[in-house]
């Protein structure tokens, strides 16, 4: 990329200054001028460092690449403590994931492990609109002289973009889990607690395995979503050269400015198409659909009560159609100003939201623990960063986890009252192929049939 070697000289050359022998933390800013020769995420992929992680906003209006960490976090609240030691930097983020269960304060201890994993990067790249930034970040906990040392190795290390590999994969068999007969005993039981009174929705999921010939390029498979997966968060964290968790998901969990919160109901699904006259069709249909209507109103209510006691407002739009390259899904944005800033809280109240776990929250919980038959680990729960001024998650749906040559996909469908197993089998197979069809080689020819105006939210109801 465009000047990363020039600045990565000046860094060394700063580094080489006798640095206190305490702890601390610095942070040292660069402006790209112009524009960068190469892809943000092909010069992350060309790096050798771990971990990495790439993140796009679905706006498209901001996008980072960050590589090795300064110091890493097991819990929101942790990393939140931490930046507020240093209110003086309040753009410094802290990026990462926070698993389907790391919301909770107390997790269970075979999950603990991998609950969360935030960090602070040592290298940071980022787009907003057309301005490009990198920022390095030197921290220790008892020597700054002794990090610097290890931080000028690590510049060293650093290499310049390269062309992403050509996405190839041939997929010699696949597995899903639960299998299509336990799916729908699953939904059946599903609909006999409902029935009983025990919970009014559960959103249950499905991990299909594929077995590839050679390994994934985890980078390569998600530069092949984010080019006809409009109007997605894209993000990636790549934990080794084999071991990746990625995704293309339409759904944001919460932007919070300052003390105002934006976070959004997306429940409620029909199949897309690339004929807009039937996806207006369809759109419609969705919108009138009294099923559909009630799961995406019983996430409204859920997110709503939940945020009671920490807002001194709350406004919810009506009902709008997302349209996506497989799917359309009802839409209602709420926003809301926060009495206190508390980024911790607010991912303790949203997440899980009712649109991935169910209501109420716990009972479903309860069932998806018994009933389904894998661990969630980071699919339904977030990615993003938070710092004093602004934060922002994505809901790490539309995602897939990379580990050599086996590549799991995860889907889900919100099971309420009239859910039909069949229906909703259909449902997580037009998710999940949103990513299973770039690995057919025709990504291409499915980028060229679709466009940002095609692929916008088309339909508002009142």
């Amino acid at each position: 990329m465009k000047q990363i070697s020039a600045i990565i000289d000046q860094l060394d050359v700063i580094l080489s200054e006798n640095f206190p022998d305490t702890a601390g933390l610095r942070q040292f800013s660069y402006v790209l001028v112009g524009q960068p020769e190469t892809d943000m995420l092909e010069w992350l992929n060309a790096q050798s460092c771990y971990p990495k992680f790439y993140w796009q906003q679905r706006d498209e209006h901001e996008e980072v690449a960050l590589c090795s960490s300064a110091r890493t976090f097991g819990h929101l609240s942790a990393a939140q403590a931490f930046l507020q030691q240093y209110p003086q930097l309040t753009e410094l983020r802290i990026w990462g994931l926070n698993a389907f269960h790391g919301a909770d304060a107390m997790v269970a201890e075979n999950i603990a492990s991998e609950a969360n994993t935030l960090f602070l990067p040592r290298i940071e790249i980022s787009r907003r609109d057309n301005q490009y930034t990198l920022l390095c970040h030197l921290y220790s906990t008892d020597s700054l002289r002794d990090e610097a040392r290890q931080m000028r190795i690590f510049l060293r290390s650093l290499v310049k973009s390269r062309p992403l590999p050509v996405l190839t994969a041939e997929v010699l068999q696949h597995q899903h889990l639960p299998t299509e007969p336990q799916w729908k005993q699953m939904i059946h039981t599903a609909l006999t607690c409902i029935e009983q009174g025990q919970f009014d929705k559960v959103v249950l999921a499905r991990k299909t395995t594929l077995t590839l010939r050679q390994p994934l390029n985890a980078a390569a498979f998600l530069a092949a979503s984010r080019a006809v997966n409009h109007h997605c968060y894209h993000f990636m964290l790549a934990f080794t050269a084999q071991k990746a968790f990625l995704g293309s998901s339409p759904e944001r969990l919460f932007l919070r400015e300052s003390h105002a919160l934006f976070t959004e109901a997306l429940a409620g699904t029909v199949a897309g198409t690339i004929d807009n006259r039937k996806a207006q069709e369809l759109g419609q249909w969705l919108l009138k659909d009294a099923k559909n209507q009630r799961e995406n109103m019983l996430v409204v209510d859920d997110i709503c009560q939940r945020l009671q006691g920490g807002t001194h407002s709350l406004d919810v739009t009506s009902a709008e159609i997302l349209r996506l390259r497989k799917v359309q899904h009802l839409r209602r944005s709420i926003h809301a100003v926060l009495t206190y800033v508390d980024d911790a809280d607010c991912l303790q109240r949203l997440q899980p939201t009712a649109a991935v776990a169910g209501l109420p929250r716990q009972a479903a919980r309860d069932f998806i623990a018994q009933h389904e038959p894998f661990n969630r680990q980071w699919y339904a729960g977030s990615a993003g960063y938070i710092s004093l001024a602004r934060s922002e998650f994505a809901v790490a749906l539309r995602s897939a986890a990379v580990n050599g040559s086996q590549l799991d996909l995860f889907a889900g469908a919100g099971i309420v009252a009239g859910s039909d197993a069949a229906q909703e089998w259909l449902e997580i197979e037009n998710k999940a192929a949103g990513l299973r069809t770039l690995l057919d080689g025709n990504a291409q020819s499915v980028e060229n049939d679709l466009s940002d105006e095609n692929y916008a939210p088309a339909v508002r109801a009142g």
